[in-house]
């Protein structure tokens, strides 16, 4: 009796404690998560995966392919670069980053230079998912390199009051990728008309016209144009051609900022689909002769219900991949999926 009662008593005064000493996780806020990113990059730099904390059980993907922490990148980074976006997403302990490195060369003193979309899963101030996706593109990574900094909307807070919800802002976005796959030119496109968008870091939207050149006309052209404005590109529905984009893959919200950042694929099955009709009645045929996809990266600024900046670094990828992150199922949806919390 005396053995029980001093057990039951022990195990009381653990009962008290274990809380504290069990579940109380180190919240990592904003300043915290970003900083993972730098350790992390850091520590693939050096090719040293003990240099940051990551749990024995991470994840790690590297376009769509699942690796060994180690192994892909962490043999060939050489140096971060300058270009850095964020989208921080602290109730969820997830980061989501855009940004240019460098990596090996032929010539030892050279470097390589590429783009990196990457994801960071936090808990407890320990990584337990890494995906990333390196575009390795030198024209393209040379464009976004020299802009130095992302555009000054992506950075500034909305006012408190106007704040959307994490669901909103994600409905919203996903009306972009449901827009172009439906693009037939009468959807719900909520665009701001101040909406630009960079893709590898080419304007493909507003561009200014090259000397000599004349403005296509909607009413007439074939393929859509980048000297179009956002709206003008869905409303031409000459983006038809583009006749799946799946694994929509929502893997980061900041709402003090209102920036969304997606993870999918766009594909073109080519055949039939390349061929369709747009508002006006007439007849086109555009896009990808072959099957193609397109593995993206994709983050949008979005305040009073509207999308004000889209930011997307991509890449060719097999056709029908996935992101290694998705089920079969998944994978070949065309639904929405946040996985914030996931």
């Amino acid at each position: 009796m005396q053995v029980k009662t001093i057990f039951k008593v022990l195990t009381l005064g653990l009962a008290v404690q274990m809380p504290a000493l069990v579940f109380a996780a180190e919240a990592c806020d904003r300043s915290c998560l970003e900083s993972m990113v730098d350790r992390y990059l850091d520590a693939v730099v050096a090719n040293n995966p003990a240099a940051v904390p990551i749990a024995p059980t991470a994840k790690f993907t590297e376009d769509g392919q699942r690796l060994v922490i180690g192994d892909g990148l962490w043999n060939t980074m050489k140096a971060k670069g300058k270009y850095r976006l964020f989208v921080t997403d602290v109730p969820a302990g997830q980061v989501a980053f855009i940004g240019t490195i460098e990596e090996d060369h032929r010539d030892a003193d050279k470097g390589t230079a590429a783009l990196i979309a990457l994801r960071l899963k936090v808990e407890n101030k320990i990584i337990t998912q890494i995906e990333q996706i390196v575009v390795r593109d030198e024209k393209a990574a040379a464009n976004v390199e020299k802009a130095g900094s992302p555009r000054p909307a992506f950075l500034k807070a909305v006012p408190a009051a106007s704040r959307m919800s994490r669901a909103d802002l994600i409905k919203t976005a996903n009306k972009y990728f449901t827009g172009m796959q439906n693009n037939d030119g009468k959807g719900d496109y909520p665009f701001a008309d101040d909406c630009n968008r960079f893709e590898n870091g080419g304007l493909t939207t507003n561009a200014p016209l090259k000397e000599g050149q004349t403005r296509p006309d909607p009413k007439t052209s074939t393929n859509y144009s980048a000297n179009w404005s956002c709206m003008e590109q869905f409303k031409s529905g000459l983006l038809h051609f583009v006749h799946r984009i799946r694994d929509r893959r929502f893997v980061a919200v900041d709402e003090e900022r209102g920036i969304v950042f997606a993870f999918g694929f766009f594909d073109h099955t080519g055949g039939a689909t390349r061929t369709f009709q747009v508002p006006d009645g007439r007849t086109v045929t555009s896009g990808p002769v072959q099957p193609w996809t397109w593995q993206i990266a994709e983050l949008f600024k979005v305040e009073g219900g509207k999308l004000h900046e889209i930011e997307a670094i991509l890449q060719r990828s097999p056709y029908g991949m996935s992101s290694g992150w998705s089920n079969w199922d998944q994978g070949m949806s065309d639904q929405m999926r946040d996985v914030t919390h996931e």
